[in-house]
């Protein structure tokens, strides 16, 4: 990437020859909280500081009404093209959930990956996700069908999200039976609040295998950003589900030490709770998404942010 010599702090994604931000930029809030403006607003921003990893899937943002999904991808397909920053930018989407283009069958994955290119407005996707597993699908068939993408040049490396540690074994046993295309990253659901949603089999087998893991929910819905307290109410779409976490002890016992972490380096709270994730095993990038320019510089400090051993213990004993 044209980008990797201008940032020192670029990472290596897995075995690929991608190099990435410390921080991914979620697009799932593009054309959902944040309107195209402001979404070419936050992306100039990310840029600016160095980002060059941006997330999103075929299905952002289908659930808003009126909504077809495919927005992300269009706002994000613009403002490269605004900007002529392609060969700058890693972009990441998914396949499986989009309305039209529904499940991980060897057609429809060309399909989609077809239809996002044009959303996306380039000719080719950097990392592409099969985005919900479907198990009654035989691996075979979905690599089979990213492996032919993957030849054409359409999808320069393939990963998985929401994939069980047995069926992602298949996966990578078939691709290097065969000589295909073979998954770099993995995107789980992992975050200092929900621990058990990765470490254990999957996260041993990417440390195993080599692949590099891409959370997501990386902030708990909201909930690490430490505006949720006891007796305190938020305006965010995501507020139901981070104001459960405030029901736990283990819950109220994170805010407390990532409080206290936070004071010691004169940080947010949010850039603490990145730092966490990003020194975790096989971690390259924790994804965030940013609503508003104002809400980035507590995203793109984990950049910067280095937790002594100390600290970064005591967040996963108090988490555990």
């Amino acid at each position: 990437m044209s980008a990797s010599s201008a940032s020192p702090s670029l990472r290596k994604l897995g075995a690929s020859d991608l190099e990435v931000f410390p921080l991914a930029l979620g697009g799932n809030v593009f054309g959902w909280t944040a309107d195209e403006a402001t979404s070419f607003a936050v992306l100039d921003a990310y840029a600016a500081a160095g980002g060059n990893f941006v997330d999103t899937a075929d299905s952002y943002t289908a659930w808003i009404e009126g909504n077809k999904g495919g927005e992300s991808e269009t706002i994000i397909g613009k403002w490269v093209k605004a900007r002529g920053n392609r060969d700058d930018v890693v972009i990441a989407t998914k396949v499986s959930q989009h309305p039209e283009y529904l499940g991980l069958s060897a057609a429809n994955i060309k399909a989609a990956a077809d239809a996002s290119l044009r959303r996306l407005d380039t000719d080719h996707i950097d990392l592409y996700y099969t985005h919900f597993d479907q198990p009654e699908i035989p691996v075979e068939e979905i690599i089979g069908a990213l492996d032919e993408l993957v030849r054409a040049g359409k999808v320069r490396h393939i990963a998985a999200s929401n994939i069980t540690a047995e069926r992602l074994q298949e996966s990578l046993d078939f691709s290097d039976r065969e000589g295909f295309a073979r998954y770099v990253a993995l995107q789980p659901h992992y975050n200092l609040v929900s621990r058990d949603t990765y470490e254990g089999p999957l996260q041993d087998l990417a440390s195993r295998t080599g692949l590099a893991a891409v959370p997501y929910f990386a902030l708990a819905a909201g909930f690490l950003t430490g505006k949720y307290r006891p007796g305190t109410t938020v305006d965010s779409a995501r507020a139901g589900r981070a104001a459960q976490y405030l029901e736990s002890e283990r819950g109220r016992q994170v805010l407390t030490a990532l409080d206290e972490i936070a004071a010691a380096h004169d940080a947010p709270i949010p850039t603490v709770a990145l730092a966490w994730l990003a020194a975790q095993p096989t971690v390259a990038a924790p994804i965030a998404s940013a609503r508003t320019v104002e809400q980035l510089p507590a995203l793109l400090g984990v950049a910067d942010l280095n937790l002594t051993d100390q600290e970064l213990a005591r967040l996963t004993t108090t988490s555990a």
